[in-house]
């Protein structure tokens, strides 16, 4: 039975990254010489267009651009998080990893939850888009609370997995009503 959160948790883990490695691609520059270097902003919310169709309602096309970056910006943050404690039941918050990235993902999920409440109460949206963010919204925060409780097992990976499909709910509701979340 271990094996399987062990499994659950890390295709979290893995879907989240290669979701962000797909939306989001960062420039590096390893010659501090090269003229076309350029700084790149602190990690935070990054606005990522999204494609529409032409007849989607703009309510929805705001707040499931907004819901996206807030998904790419919590996954970004999380991740971390879900690697330095990918194989245990119960994470060792002793340790300094752990630590830092159990800090940086409340931190990102806090945000996030808060952004994607945000999303959710854009006028003019629709209730099959708006109740999936904010179902997404209270389990970020039930997540963060675990985290910062310093929690694991089952009650972790339970509550990663609704995010998870909360996540996939309001992109599905997005994708049908035109739009990219």
């Amino acid at each position: 039975m271990r094996s399987s959160h062990v499994c659950e948790r890390g295709l979290a883990a893995s879907l989240i990254a290669f979701g962000i490695g797909l939306a989001v691609v960062p420039t590096a520059s390893a010659d501090p010489n090269d003229a076309e270097q350029t700084d790149t902003p602190a990690p935070g919310m990054v606005t990522v267009p999204a494609p529409t169709s032409d007849n989607v309602n703009p309510a929805a096309a705001v707040a499931c651009k907004q819901f996206a970056t807030t998904l790419n910006f919590a996954a970004t943050n999380y991740s971390g998080f879900a690697d330095a404690t990918e194989g245990t039941d119960l994470p060792d918050y002793r340790d300094p990893t752990v630590r830092n990235s159990n800090v940086t993902g409340r931190t990102a999920l806090r945000e996030a939850a808060a952004a994607a409440m945000t999303a959710a109460a854009t006028p003019g949206l629709q209730p099959e888009i708006a109740a999936p963010m904010r179902a997404w919204s209270v389990d970020a925060t039930k997540l963060l609370l675990i985290m910062g409780l310093r929690r694991g097992g089952d009650t972790l990976d339970n509550v990663a997995t609704e995010l998870n499909n909360d996540a996939y709910n309001a992109q599905t509701a997005c994708a049908a009503a035109g739009t990219h979340a």
